[in-house]
């Protein structure tokens, strides 16, 4: 157990790989109540949405969803956020738990008249069931089977659980299917037993980070910051071109001029887990440095995210640097795994 963000997490329960193997081959389970859960209403919700987050949200419909970025005013991000429509007024956000607070000063320093914010982390819980037999589990315990396999991904509805009401949304961390659920805090644990019953494997911190690196998924502290531009990140693809938002001015300007730096993929040759804020060395001479690094079991192999030198060119090879001993390397895209 460690403690993150104010709650005591379990880093594995089984083993990092036995519980990465069981997502990408069946169904695992993470205990993710630590992430805030917010939730807008109000006649001005929309407006005062799409002006601080960087993604289109009037292309939301209700009961859909959309990943998205609360970007600052000198166009870095304050935090990666998944926001859904529930209504025609009303949102539900999920933040990252180490910037809940941030978040909510963020947030409610723009606050406008007509918009109302309810910060609902503490009375209720949230559950991610991830994996290609994810879905199908979660169908079988629910009122809405039909709904639940047949919901778009990010598709979001209220449904019972194991006779539990709650809030699915067809998301993830893992680059898997699933689903992430939210439900009352007082429910969590029958929920969390029922799934098991089920089939599903719980799975700790590890296995989650694991996952996430290899499906090029990125985490605030380390490919994002309040410094850094998300188009260095490559996530110019959640950033709109159409509206004026927060920021819109740096971060337009930096997608136009490009950045210094970009986010790359480096396999390794070996299993060796580079550390953040590693060097990265082309032809000896640094070019950059590692954000994240993980051991893949899909690929059996150290796995790593490094901001490089943006003239650095896919299949280059290179060197990480381990205590002064150079690890071979090539960099690579930075989505290590796609679902098929």
């Amino acid at each position: 157990m460690v403690e993150f963000a104010g709650y005591e997490l379990p880093v594995q329960y089984k083993g990092v790989i036995a519980e990465a193997r069981a997502v990408r081959e069946g169904a695992g389970m993470f205990d993710v109540s630590h992430m805030a859960r917010l939730r807008f209403n109000g006649p001005q919700a929309l407006a005062f949405l799409e002006w601080v987050t960087t993604n289109d949200v009037s292309k939301l419909g209700p009961g859909s969803g959309q990943y998205s970025l609360l970007p600052n005013a000198k166009g870095g991000t304050v935090d990666d956020i998944i926001l859904y429509r529930t209504g025609d007024e009303e949102f539900k956000m999920v933040v990252n738990a180490a910037n809940h607070q941030k978040d909510l000063a963020h947030l409610r320093a723009l606050l406008k008249e007509g918009v109302a914010l309810d910060d609902t982390t503490e009375s209720t819980a949230m559950i991610a069931v991830q994996g290609p037999g994810a879905v199908d589990l979660v169908a079988q315990l629910s009122d809405q089977a039909e709904r639940a396999r047949e919901a778009p991904f990010f598709g979001a509805f209220d449904a019972r659980v194991a006779g539990v009401p709650c809030f699915l949304a067809r998301s993830g961390y893992t680059g898997e299917d699933g689903y992430e659920i939210q439900c009352p805090a007082d429910k969590a644990e029958s929920l969390w037993q029922r799934l098991a019953e089920a089939g599903a494997v719980p799975c700790g911190l590890g296995a989650r980070d694991t996952l996430r690196v290899e499906a090029g998924l990125p985490l605030y502290g380390h490919e994002l910051t309040d410094d850094l531009s998300p188009i260095a990140a490559g996530l110019g693809w959640v950033v709109s071109k159409t509206k004026e938002f927060l920021g819109s001015g740096p971060i337009n300007a930096a997608r136009t001029a490009g950045t210094p730096a970009k986010l790359q993929g480096i396999r390794l040759d070996s299993k060796r887990v580079a550390q953040p804020g590693t060097a990265v060395s082309v032809n000896g001479g640094q070019v950059g440095t590692v954000s994240s690094g993980a051991y893949s079991p899909l690929l059996d192999s150290g796995i790593a995210f490094a901001f490089l030198e943006s003239g650095v060119a896919l299949e280059t090879p290179c060197e990480v640097d381990f205590r002064g001993k150079p690890e071979p390397g090539k960099v690579v895209a930075k989505r290590f795994f796609k679902r098929q």
